[in-house]
Protein backbone atom coordinates (compact mmCIF):
# COMPACT_ATOMS: atom_id res chain seq x y z
CA UNK A 1 0.00 0.00 0.00
CA UNK A 2 2.85 2.37 0.75
CA UNK A 3 4.37 1.72 -2.69
CA UNK A 4 0.98 2.36 -4.29
CA UNK A 5 0.82 5.71 -2.54
CA UNK A 6 4.24 6.64 -3.87
CA UNK A 7 3.17 5.59 -7.36
CA UNK A 8 0.03 7.71 -7.06
CA UNK A 9 2.08 10.72 -5.98
CA UNK A 10 4.36 10.32 -8.98
CA UNK A 11 1.35 9.89 -11.26
CA UNK A 12 -0.33 12.93 -9.78
CA UNK A 13 2.76 15.07 -10.33
CA UNK A 14 3.04 13.88 -13.92
CA UNK A 15 -0.62 14.51 -14.68
CA UNK A 16 -0.44 17.92 -13.01
CA UNK A 17 2.21 18.95 -15.49
CA UNK A 18 -0.03 17.94 -18.39
CA UNK A 19 -3.53 18.79 -17.21
CA UNK A 20 -2.85 21.34 -14.46
CA UNK A 21 -5.73 20.14 -12.26
CA UNK A 22 -4.54 17.09 -10.37
CA UNK A 23 -4.15 16.93 -6.60
CA UNK A 24 -3.20 14.23 -4.13
CA UNK A 25 -4.83 13.51 -0.79
CA UNK A 26 -2.77 12.57 2.24
CA UNK A 27 -3.02 8.86 1.39
CA UNK A 28 -1.82 9.43 -2.16
CA UNK A 29 -5.19 9.05 -3.90
CA UNK A 30 -5.15 11.04 -7.12
CA UNK A 31 -7.99 13.55 -7.34
CA UNK A 32 -8.80 16.75 -9.21
CA UNK A 33 -11.57 17.98 -6.91
CA UNK A 34 -9.28 20.58 -5.35
CA UNK A 35 -9.87 22.92 -8.28
CA UNK A 36 -13.00 24.10 -6.44
CA UNK A 37 -12.87 24.21 -2.61
CA UNK A 38 -15.98 23.28 -0.64
CA UNK A 39 -17.42 26.37 1.04
CA UNK A 40 -19.00 26.47 4.51
CA UNK A 41 -22.20 28.53 4.68
CA UNK A 42 -22.93 30.04 8.08
CA UNK A 43 -26.34 31.27 6.93
CA UNK A 44 -28.82 28.37 6.66
CA UNK A 45 -32.48 28.28 5.75
CA UNK A 46 -34.92 25.41 5.17
CA UNK A 47 -37.34 25.09 2.29
CA UNK A 48 -40.05 24.45 4.89
CA UNK A 49 -39.50 28.01 6.20
CA UNK A 50 -41.17 29.11 2.97
CA UNK A 51 -44.19 26.82 3.27
CA UNK A 52 -42.93 23.80 1.35
CA UNK A 53 -44.68 20.51 2.02
CA UNK A 54 -42.90 17.23 1.26
CA UNK A 55 -45.95 15.06 0.64
CA UNK A 56 -45.26 14.38 -3.04
CA UNK A 57 -48.52 16.10 -4.04
CA UNK A 58 -48.29 19.75 -3.02
CA UNK A 59 -46.72 21.96 -5.68
CA UNK A 60 -43.81 23.79 -4.05
CA UNK A 61 -42.66 26.04 -6.90
CA UNK A 62 -43.50 29.23 -4.96
CA UNK A 63 -41.49 28.05 -1.95
CA UNK A 64 -38.37 27.26 -4.01
CA UNK A 65 -38.49 30.52 -5.92
CA UNK A 66 -39.07 32.60 -2.77
CA UNK A 67 -36.23 30.87 -0.91
CA UNK A 68 -33.79 31.47 -3.76
CA UNK A 69 -35.01 35.07 -4.13
CA UNK A 70 -34.16 35.58 -0.46
CA UNK A 71 -30.66 34.14 -0.98
CA UNK A 72 -30.06 36.29 -4.05
CA UNK A 73 -31.21 39.60 -2.56
CA UNK A 74 -30.14 39.40 1.08
CA UNK A 75 -26.63 38.40 0.03
CA UNK A 76 -25.45 37.01 3.35
CA UNK A 77 -21.69 37.04 3.81
CA UNK A 78 -20.35 33.67 2.72
CA UNK A 79 -23.59 32.78 0.97
CA UNK A 80 -26.55 30.70 2.14
CA UNK A 81 -27.37 27.00 2.42
CA UNK A 82 -30.89 25.97 1.40
CA UNK A 83 -31.75 22.82 3.34
CA UNK A 84 -34.18 20.27 1.89
CA UNK A 85 -35.36 17.95 4.71
CA UNK A 86 -36.65 14.41 4.15
CA UNK A 87 -39.78 14.28 2.04
CA UNK A 88 -40.94 14.45 -1.58
CA UNK A 89 -41.02 18.06 -2.79
CA UNK A 90 -42.90 18.42 -6.06
CA UNK A 91 -42.03 21.56 -8.01
CA UNK A 92 -41.82 23.16 -11.41
CA UNK A 93 -38.43 24.17 -12.77
CA UNK A 94 -36.47 26.84 -10.90
CA UNK A 95 -33.27 28.90 -11.15
CA UNK A 96 -30.36 28.79 -8.74
CA UNK A 97 -28.37 31.85 -7.75
CA UNK A 98 -24.74 32.59 -6.91
CA UNK A 99 -23.16 31.87 -3.53
CA UNK A 100 -25.66 29.23 -2.51
CA UNK A 101 -25.67 25.57 -1.51
CA UNK A 102 -28.64 23.37 -2.34
CA UNK A 103 -28.42 20.66 0.34
CA UNK A 104 -30.57 17.53 0.14
CA UNK A 105 -30.85 15.55 3.37
CA UNK A 106 -31.06 11.78 3.38
CA UNK A 107 -34.54 10.89 2.19
CA UNK A 108 -35.11 14.26 0.52
CA UNK A 109 -36.46 14.20 -3.03
CA UNK A 110 -36.89 17.22 -5.29
CA UNK A 111 -39.37 15.96 -7.86
CA UNK A 112 -40.23 17.58 -11.18
CA UNK A 113 -43.87 18.09 -12.01
CA UNK A 114 -45.13 16.10 -14.97
CA UNK A 115 -47.35 18.96 -16.11
CA UNK A 116 -45.37 20.15 -19.11
CA UNK A 117 -47.91 22.77 -20.27
CA UNK A 118 -46.32 25.66 -18.34
CA UNK A 119 -42.69 24.62 -18.65
CA UNK A 120 -40.63 27.76 -19.46
CA UNK A 121 -38.84 28.16 -22.78
CA UNK A 122 -35.37 29.64 -23.19
CA UNK A 123 -33.23 30.59 -26.17
CA UNK A 124 -31.09 28.00 -27.94
CA UNK A 125 -27.43 27.83 -27.05
CA UNK A 126 -25.40 30.00 -29.46
CA UNK A 127 -22.98 27.14 -30.13
CA UNK A 128 -25.91 24.98 -31.28
CA UNK A 129 -28.00 27.58 -33.12
CA UNK A 130 -31.23 25.76 -32.30
CA UNK A 131 -32.53 23.19 -29.87
CA UNK A 132 -30.64 19.92 -30.01
CA UNK A 133 -33.78 17.97 -30.92
CA UNK A 134 -36.13 20.52 -32.44
CA UNK A 135 -35.69 23.88 -34.23
CA UNK A 136 -36.19 27.03 -32.19
CA UNK A 137 -35.79 27.39 -28.45
CA UNK A 138 -35.68 24.71 -25.80
CA UNK A 139 -37.36 23.90 -22.52
CA UNK A 140 -35.40 25.21 -19.53
CA UNK A 141 -33.67 22.57 -17.43
CA UNK A 142 -35.45 21.44 -14.26
CA UNK A 143 -32.73 23.03 -12.12
CA UNK A 144 -31.08 25.87 -13.99
CA UNK A 145 -28.38 28.50 -13.55
CA UNK A 146 -27.00 31.19 -15.85
CA UNK A 147 -24.02 33.44 -15.19
CA UNK A 148 -23.46 32.14 -11.66
CA UNK A 149 -20.47 31.61 -9.41
CA UNK A 150 -19.90 29.65 -6.21
CA UNK A 151 -22.78 27.18 -6.48
CA UNK A 152 -22.92 23.84 -4.64
CA UNK A 153 -25.46 21.04 -5.04
CA UNK A 154 -24.78 18.41 -2.39
CA UNK A 155 -26.18 16.57 0.60
CA UNK A 156 -26.62 13.13 2.08
CA UNK A 157 -27.50 11.31 -1.16
CA UNK A 158 -30.89 12.89 -1.49
CA UNK A 159 -32.52 12.63 -4.92
CA UNK A 160 -33.34 14.97 -7.78
CA UNK A 161 -36.02 13.17 -9.82
CA UNK A 162 -36.90 14.51 -13.26
CA UNK A 163 -39.88 12.14 -13.70
CA UNK A 164 -38.86 12.05 -17.33
CA UNK A 165 -41.17 9.37 -18.67
CA UNK A 166 -43.74 11.93 -19.81
CA UNK A 167 -41.02 13.60 -21.89
CA UNK A 168 -39.69 10.30 -23.20
CA UNK A 169 -43.18 9.41 -24.42
CA UNK A 170 -43.52 12.78 -26.18
CA UNK A 171 -40.22 12.05 -27.93
CA UNK A 172 -41.33 8.56 -28.94
CA UNK A 173 -44.69 9.82 -30.19
CA UNK A 174 -43.03 12.73 -32.02
CA UNK A 175 -45.21 15.30 -30.29
CA UNK A 176 -42.35 17.44 -28.93
CA UNK A 177 -42.58 21.09 -29.94
CA UNK A 178 -39.18 22.02 -28.52
CA UNK A 179 -36.07 20.27 -27.20
CA UNK A 180 -36.61 18.45 -23.91
CA UNK A 181 -35.23 19.95 -20.68
CA UNK A 182 -32.02 18.76 -19.06
CA UNK A 183 -32.22 17.76 -15.42
CA UNK A 184 -29.51 20.24 -14.33
CA UNK A 185 -27.89 22.85 -16.57
CA UNK A 186 -25.42 25.49 -15.48
CA UNK A 187 -24.48 27.98 -18.19
CA UNK A 188 -21.69 30.59 -18.24
CA UNK A 189 -20.89 29.74 -14.64
CA UNK A 190 -17.81 29.05 -12.55
CA UNK A 191 -16.86 27.55 -9.22
CA UNK A 192 -19.40 24.70 -9.27
CA UNK A 193 -19.54 21.61 -7.04
CA UNK A 194 -22.07 18.80 -7.51
CA UNK A 195 -21.61 15.89 -5.10
CA UNK A 196 -23.37 13.27 -2.97
CA UNK A 197 -26.71 13.48 -4.79
CA UNK A 198 -28.73 10.91 -6.77
CA UNK A 199 -30.05 12.09 -10.14
CA UNK A 200 -32.74 9.99 -11.77
CA UNK A 201 -35.14 9.90 -14.70
CA UNK A 202 -33.94 13.02 -16.47
CA UNK A 203 -36.14 14.19 -19.36
CA UNK A 204 -33.00 14.65 -21.51
CA UNK A 205 -29.31 15.02 -20.56
CA UNK A 206 -28.75 14.74 -16.80
CA UNK A 207 -25.96 17.20 -15.88
CA UNK A 208 -24.95 19.77 -18.48
CA UNK A 209 -22.28 22.35 -17.59
CA UNK A 210 -22.02 24.57 -20.69
CA UNK A 211 -19.60 27.51 -21.14
CA UNK A 212 -18.45 26.84 -17.57
CA UNK A 213 -15.09 26.75 -15.81
CA UNK A 214 -13.87 25.14 -12.61
CA UNK A 215 -16.51 22.47 -12.19
CA UNK A 216 -16.32 19.46 -9.85
CA UNK A 217 -18.78 16.56 -10.12
CA UNK A 218 -18.06 13.65 -7.79
CA UNK A 219 -19.75 11.04 -5.62
CA UNK A 220 -22.94 11.22 -7.67
CA UNK A 221 -25.27 8.47 -8.84
CA UNK A 222 -27.13 8.97 -12.11
CA UNK A 223 -29.93 6.58 -13.05
CA UNK A 224 -32.31 6.21 -15.99
CA UNK A 225 -33.75 3.14 -17.74
CA UNK A 226 -31.69 1.78 -20.65
CA UNK A 227 -34.66 2.51 -22.92
CA UNK A 228 -34.86 6.20 -21.97
CA UNK A 229 -33.87 8.30 -25.01
CA UNK A 230 -30.88 10.68 -24.89
CA UNK A 231 -30.47 10.58 -21.12
CA UNK A 232 -26.70 11.24 -21.17
CA UNK A 233 -25.15 11.18 -17.71
CA UNK A 234 -22.71 14.12 -17.66
CA UNK A 235 -22.00 16.31 -20.70
CA UNK A 236 -19.32 18.97 -20.14
CA UNK A 237 -19.85 21.30 -23.09
CA UNK A 238 -17.50 24.10 -24.19
CA UNK A 239 -16.18 24.07 -20.63
CA UNK A 240 -12.73 24.15 -19.06
CA UNK A 241 -11.16 22.74 -15.90
CA UNK A 242 -13.79 20.11 -15.19
CA UNK A 243 -13.30 17.25 -12.73
CA UNK A 244 -15.61 14.21 -12.81
CA UNK A 245 -14.76 11.49 -10.30
CA UNK A 246 -15.94 8.57 -8.17
CA UNK A 247 -19.45 8.16 -9.55
CA UNK A 248 -21.89 5.52 -10.79
CA UNK A 249 -23.90 6.15 -13.96
CA UNK A 250 -26.48 3.92 -15.63
CA UNK A 251 -28.56 5.64 -18.30
CA UNK A 252 -30.09 5.29 -21.76
CA UNK A 253 -27.29 7.10 -23.60
CA UNK A 254 -23.59 8.01 -23.21
CA UNK A 255 -22.44 7.98 -19.60
CA UNK A 256 -20.05 10.91 -20.09
CA UNK A 257 -19.78 12.85 -23.36
CA UNK A 258 -17.48 15.83 -23.87
CA UNK A 259 -18.94 18.34 -26.35
CA UNK A 260 -18.17 21.80 -27.78
CA UNK A 261 -20.84 22.97 -30.20
CA UNK A 262 -22.62 21.90 -33.35
CA UNK A 263 -21.37 22.50 -36.88
CA UNK A 264 -21.32 26.10 -38.18
CA UNK A 265 -22.74 27.45 -34.90
CA UNK A 266 -20.06 25.81 -32.79
CA UNK A 267 -17.35 26.92 -35.22
CA UNK A 268 -18.57 30.53 -35.07
CA UNK A 269 -18.91 30.52 -31.27
CA UNK A 270 -15.43 29.04 -31.02
CA UNK A 271 -15.42 27.91 -27.41
CA UNK A 272 -13.54 24.65 -26.81
CA UNK A 273 -13.72 22.07 -24.08
CA UNK A 274 -10.34 21.51 -22.50
CA UNK A 275 -8.57 20.32 -19.36
CA UNK A 276 -11.19 17.76 -18.34
CA UNK A 277 -10.41 14.86 -16.03
CA UNK A 278 -12.67 11.81 -15.69
CA UNK A 279 -11.67 9.26 -13.10
CA UNK A 280 -13.07 6.22 -11.29
CA UNK A 281 -16.40 5.96 -13.08
CA UNK A 282 -18.51 2.79 -13.08
CA UNK A 283 -21.61 2.24 -15.15
CA UNK A 284 -23.60 0.73 -18.00
CA UNK A 285 -25.37 2.06 -21.08
CA UNK A 286 -26.69 0.79 -24.42
CA UNK A 287 -24.54 3.51 -26.00
CA UNK A 288 -21.03 4.72 -24.97
CA UNK A 289 -19.23 4.62 -21.68
CA UNK A 290 -16.70 7.42 -22.27
CA UNK A 291 -17.37 9.59 -25.32
CA UNK A 292 -16.00 12.67 -27.03
CA UNK A 293 -18.53 14.24 -29.39
CA UNK A 294 -20.17 14.07 -31.65
CA UNK A 295 -20.62 17.86 -31.25
CA UNK A 296 -16.98 18.99 -31.30
CA UNK A 297 -17.00 22.11 -33.47
CA UNK A 298 -15.36 24.36 -30.88
CA UNK A 299 -12.56 21.86 -30.34
CA UNK A 300 -11.77 19.37 -27.57
CA UNK A 301 -8.27 19.19 -26.05
CA UNK A 302 -6.51 17.76 -23.01
CA UNK A 303 -8.95 15.08 -21.87
CA UNK A 304 -7.89 12.43 -19.36
CA UNK A 305 -10.16 9.48 -18.54
CA UNK A 306 -8.83 6.70 -16.34
CA UNK A 307 -9.91 3.87 -14.03
CA UNK A 308 -13.21 3.24 -15.78
CA UNK A 309 -15.37 0.13 -15.29
CA UNK A 310 -18.10 -0.61 -17.83
CA UNK A 311 -20.59 -3.47 -18.06
CA UNK A 312 -23.47 -4.16 -20.47
CA UNK A 313 -22.48 -1.26 -22.68
CA UNK A 314 -22.80 -0.57 -26.38
CA UNK A 315 -19.37 1.02 -26.97
CA UNK A 316 -16.70 1.21 -24.32
CA UNK A 317 -14.70 4.18 -25.65
CA UNK A 318 -16.16 6.31 -28.44
CA UNK A 319 -14.52 9.33 -30.08
CA UNK A 320 -16.94 10.64 -32.68
CA UNK A 321 -17.28 13.54 -35.09
CA UNK A 322 -18.51 14.26 -38.60
CA UNK A 323 -18.04 16.25 -41.79
CA UNK A 324 -19.16 19.84 -41.19
CA UNK A 325 -18.05 19.81 -37.57
CA UNK A 326 -14.64 21.41 -37.99
CA UNK A 327 -12.76 21.73 -34.72
CA UNK A 328 -9.66 19.96 -33.42
CA UNK A 329 -9.80 16.92 -31.17
CA UNK A 330 -6.36 16.31 -29.68
CA UNK A 331 -4.49 15.16 -26.61
CA UNK A 332 -7.05 12.57 -25.53
CA UNK A 333 -5.83 9.96 -23.04
CA UNK A 334 -7.93 7.00 -21.91
CA UNK A 335 -6.33 4.40 -19.65
CA UNK A 336 -7.01 1.65 -17.15
CA UNK A 337 -10.39 0.56 -18.44
CA UNK A 338 -12.21 -2.69 -17.70
CA UNK A 339 -15.23 -3.60 -19.81
CA UNK A 340 -17.48 -6.64 -19.89
CA UNK A 341 -20.35 -7.61 -22.18
CA UNK A 342 -19.74 -4.79 -24.63
CA UNK A 343 -20.81 -4.65 -28.26
CA UNK A 344 -17.73 -2.69 -29.46
CA UNK A 345 -14.65 -2.02 -27.35
CA UNK A 346 -13.14 1.06 -29.04
CA UNK A 347 -14.70 3.15 -31.77
CA UNK A 348 -13.14 6.28 -33.32
CA UNK A 349 -15.34 7.53 -36.12
CA UNK A 350 -15.78 10.48 -38.44
CA UNK A 351 -19.28 9.76 -39.68
CA UNK A 352 -21.44 10.06 -36.54
CA UNK A 353 -24.16 12.54 -35.66
CA UNK A 354 -26.63 14.67 -37.57
CA UNK A 355 -26.57 18.34 -38.59
CA UNK A 356 -28.60 21.29 -37.26
CA UNK A 357 -29.63 22.35 -40.77
CA UNK A 358 -28.51 22.33 -44.38
CA UNK A 359 -26.17 25.32 -43.92
CA UNK A 360 -23.22 23.36 -42.57
CA UNK A 361 -19.98 23.58 -44.51
CA UNK A 362 -19.04 20.20 -46.02
CA UNK A 363 -15.45 21.45 -46.23
CA UNK A 364 -15.29 22.05 -42.47
CA UNK A 365 -13.44 18.85 -41.65
CA UNK A 366 -12.55 17.92 -38.08
CA UNK A 367 -8.96 17.14 -37.14
CA UNK A 368 -8.28 14.30 -34.71
CA UNK A 369 -4.76 13.62 -33.47
CA UNK A 370 -2.67 12.70 -30.43
CA UNK A 371 -4.99 10.03 -29.01
CA UNK A 372 -3.65 7.60 -26.40
CA UNK A 373 -5.64 4.54 -25.33
CA UNK A 374 -3.81 2.13 -23.05
CA UNK A 375 -4.25 -0.53 -20.37
CA UNK A 376 -7.66 -1.77 -21.46
CA UNK A 377 -9.04 -5.20 -20.59
CA UNK A 378 -12.31 -6.47 -22.01
CA UNK A 379 -14.33 -9.66 -21.72
CA UNK A 380 -17.32 -10.67 -23.83
CA UNK A 381 -16.51 -7.96 -26.37
CA UNK A 382 -18.25 -8.60 -29.69
CA UNK A 383 -15.93 -6.41 -31.80
CA UNK A 384 -12.56 -5.19 -30.56
CA UNK A 385 -12.45 -1.93 -32.43
CA UNK A 386 -13.33 0.24 -35.37
CA UNK A 387 -11.46 3.35 -36.49
CA UNK A 388 -12.87 5.25 -39.43
CA UNK A 389 -11.21 8.57 -40.25
CA UNK A 390 -12.04 10.96 -43.06
CA UNK A 391 -10.50 10.61 -46.48
CA UNK A 392 -9.49 14.28 -46.64
CA UNK A 393 -8.69 14.52 -42.94
CA UNK A 394 -7.22 11.23 -41.69
CA UNK A 395 -6.97 10.66 -37.97
CA UNK A 396 -3.28 10.79 -37.04
CA UNK A 397 -1.10 9.79 -34.12
CA UNK A 398 -3.67 7.32 -32.78
CA UNK A 399 -1.71 5.09 -30.43
CA UNK A 400 -2.87 1.97 -28.63
CA UNK A 401 -0.96 0.02 -25.98
CA UNK A 402 -1.62 -2.96 -23.73
CA UNK A 403 -5.16 -3.55 -24.91
CA UNK A 404 -6.75 -6.99 -24.68
CA UNK A 405 -10.36 -7.39 -25.78
CA UNK A 406 -11.70 -10.94 -25.71
CA UNK A 407 -14.92 -12.40 -27.06
CA UNK A 408 -17.29 -14.70 -25.25
CA UNK A 409 -15.99 -18.03 -24.03
CA UNK A 410 -15.24 -20.28 -26.97
CA UNK A 411 -15.82 -17.62 -29.60
CA UNK A 412 -13.67 -15.03 -31.32
CA UNK A 413 -14.74 -11.42 -31.49
CA UNK A 414 -15.03 -9.51 -34.74
CA UNK A 415 -11.60 -8.24 -35.85
CA UNK A 416 -10.59 -4.60 -36.04
CA UNK A 417 -11.59 -2.53 -39.06
CA UNK A 418 -9.85 0.73 -39.96
CA UNK A 419 -9.61 3.36 -42.66
CA UNK A 420 -7.94 6.75 -43.03
CA UNK A 421 -5.96 6.49 -39.81
CA UNK A 422 -2.28 6.58 -38.93
CA UNK A 423 -0.68 5.64 -35.64
CA UNK A 424 0.75 2.69 -33.79
CA UNK A 425 -0.15 -0.25 -31.61
CA UNK A 426 1.83 -2.17 -28.99
CA UNK A 427 0.61 -5.33 -27.26
CA UNK A 428 -2.91 -5.22 -28.66
CA UNK A 429 -5.06 -8.32 -29.03
CA UNK A 430 -6.76 -9.28 -31.15
CA UNK A 431 -4.25 -7.82 -33.57
CA UNK A 432 -5.25 -4.38 -34.75
CA UNK A 433 -5.72 -3.44 -38.38
CA UNK A 434 -2.73 -2.97 -40.63
CA UNK A 435 -3.08 0.82 -40.62
CA UNK A 436 -1.86 0.74 -37.01
CA UNK A 437 1.54 -0.83 -37.49
CA UNK A 438 2.34 -2.98 -34.48
CA UNK A 439 5.86 -2.59 -33.23
CA UNK A 440 7.74 -2.90 -29.98
CA UNK A 441 8.66 0.77 -29.69
CA UNK A 442 6.54 3.93 -29.60
CA UNK A 443 8.52 6.00 -32.09
CA UNK A 444 5.58 5.91 -34.46
CA UNK A 445 3.72 8.17 -31.99
CA UNK A 446 4.94 11.72 -31.58
CA UNK A 447 3.89 11.85 -27.92
CA UNK A 448 5.28 9.05 -25.70
CA UNK A 449 2.87 6.73 -23.94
Amino acid sequence: MKNRGVWNLVTCFTVTLVFMQCYCSADGVVTCSGIVPMVYRSDKISITDFGAVGDGKTLNTKAFREAIYRIEHLKRRGGTLLYIPPGDYLTESFNLTSRMTLYLAKGAVIKATQDTSNWPLIAPLPSYGRGRERPGGRYMSFIHGDGLHDVIITGENGTIDGQGDVWWNMWRQRTLQFTRPNLVELKDSRGIIISNVIFKNSPFWNIHPVYCSNVVIRYVTILAPPSSPNTDGIDPDSSTHVCIEDSYISTGDDLIAVKSGWDEYGIAYGRPSNDITIRRITGSSPFAGIAVGSETSGGVTNILAEHITLTNTGIGIHLKTNIGRGGIIRNITVSDVFMENVRKGIKISGDVGDHPDENYNPNALPVMKHVRIKNVWGEKVQQAGLIKGLKNSPFTDICLANIHLMGSSGSRNVPWTCSDVRGGAVQVSPSPCSELISQSQTSVCSIPF
